[in-house]
């Protein structure tokens, strides 16, 4: 098997994760597993120190032969670095594919749009199937998220996921939002499979009042986290809006990400908004678990391009989720279907800041709420599950029954 993502472990957030789990998940059933990888940078969008200078490396990671190859990392997002990025990306791969015998199948993450088109290519080169699983839409995105010179970048995106995409024996989307605009590139509905994403992470084991105390969070504040990417798409200064509307309430950004310097600069004079680092692995449930109120916001535009990972982490933890998002969007569609939150209009400062004091003069009602969480995980979206529907989707393509 031949996995193509640009992201993969040691890479925590994103899709990373999922790409490494899949993986890994095949040479533990005795496949051959190769997959051809950037350099891990997200989401600080800086190569990780000992990969910093390497041009080509293969590596083993349980099991898994892992090829990477350099690309650039723009630490700042606009149209024209995003486009070097992919196209780093394509010219590398397309030079210096990976040395390894002809796979059965080929499955590529998206959103990565050269990773799409050299899986594409490398199946057609092999004769074997090509499946793509969409986790983005990069042509949505680019026009959904503001990034500069969006347009023009939308246009270029969306020829290369059609490119990408009508060469799939199989489509895998991971929200049944992106059906349309998959078809609307010139995809056959009947070659769509809903592959939905699973929770990757452990359940927290230890006592919320221990993790509280070592991140020095009082027994009676509250709490609001954002875990995850910092970038244009999740509008996070609608929680700095928040923050400065009530000192008594503490709101925390955990992660990385291009905008995490120019929100800083925007809360310099916010003092109860912390920005601290991604969290390790080992503690990130447990520190999920520890908050009050967990976040998830997007701009007002992004409606069916993107739906949060941090979502099925979400979930796993047990505390309520306000969801500052559009409501006609996938994002909504899933807290709603889980459950285990409330949704506010988008980039409302106000509006998520009644949230968060609702949910927190009924700690009754917001455990209630939280406590969905886990159930909707065990019944839709356990890590089993997940990785059942990708072998299923990887067998239809090989010939078998479709399940």
């Amino acid at each position: 098997m031949l996995l193509v993502s640009t992201n993969y472990a040691p890479e925590h957030a994103g899709i990373g994760p999922y790409a490494t789990q899949i993986a890994e998940h095949w040479a533990d059933l005795g496949h051959e597993t190769h997959v051809l990888a950037g350099m891990p940078h997200y989401p600080a969008w800086s190569v990780e120190p000992e990969y910093k200078g390497a041009l080509r490396r293969t590596e083993q990671r349980a099991g898994v032969t892992v090829h990477r190859r350099a690309h650039t990392v723009p630490p700042r997002q606009t149209a024209v670095k995003r486009a070097l990025f992919e196209g780093s990306i394509l010219l590398h791969g397309a030079v210096a594919p990976p040395r390894m015998p002809r796979p059965d199948a080929v499955l590529a993450q998206m959103p990565s749009l050269a990773g799409g088109v050299l899986a594409a290519r490398l199946a057609a080169r092999w004769k074997v199937p090509y499946v793509p699983v969409v986790q983005d839409l990069m042509g949505a995105a680019a026009a959904q998220s503001g990034i500069s010179g969006g347009d023009k970048a939308a246009a270029i995106a969306g020829r290369a996921e059609a490119y990408a995409l009508k060469r799939a024996t199989l489509v895998g989307v991971i929200h049944e939002t992106f059906v349309d605009r998959v078809v609307g590139m010139g995809v056959d509905p009947g070659r769509i499979r809903l592959v939905p994403n699973w929770s990757h992470v452990a359940v927290p084991t230890k006592p919320r009042g221990e993790t509280r105390h070592h991140l020095g969070w009082g027994p009676g504040e509250t709490v609001v986290l954002h875990s995850g990417n910092m970038g244009l798409k999740q509008g996070l200064e609608v929680l700095v809006g928040a923050a400065r509307l009530d000192p008594n309430v503490r709101f925390v950004l955990m992660g990385d990400g291009s905008q995490r310097a120019a929100l800083a600069d925007l809360s310099a004079d916010v003092p109860n908004l912390d920005i601290i680092p991604p969290a390790a692995d080992g503690e990130f449930p447990d520190i999920l678990a520890a908050a009050d109120v967990l976040a998830v916001t997007q701009h007002a535009a992004v409606l069916d391009m993107s739906v949060p990972s941090k979502l099925t982490s979400y979930f796993q933890t047990g505390r309520p989720v306000v969801a500052s998002v559009a409501a006609e969007g996938g994002t909504a569609q899933e807290v709603e279907r889980s459950g285990a939150g409330v949704l506010v209009p988008p980039e409302d400062p106000e509006a998520l800041l009644k949230a968060v004091r609702a949910l927190a003069e009924d700690p009754e009602g917001a455990d209630a709420l939280g406590a969905a969480g886990p159930r909707h995980v065990a019944a839709h979206l356990s890590r089993e599950a997940g990785l059942a529907r990708i072998d299923a989707l990887i067998d239809e393509a090989l010939g078998g029954p479709r399940p």
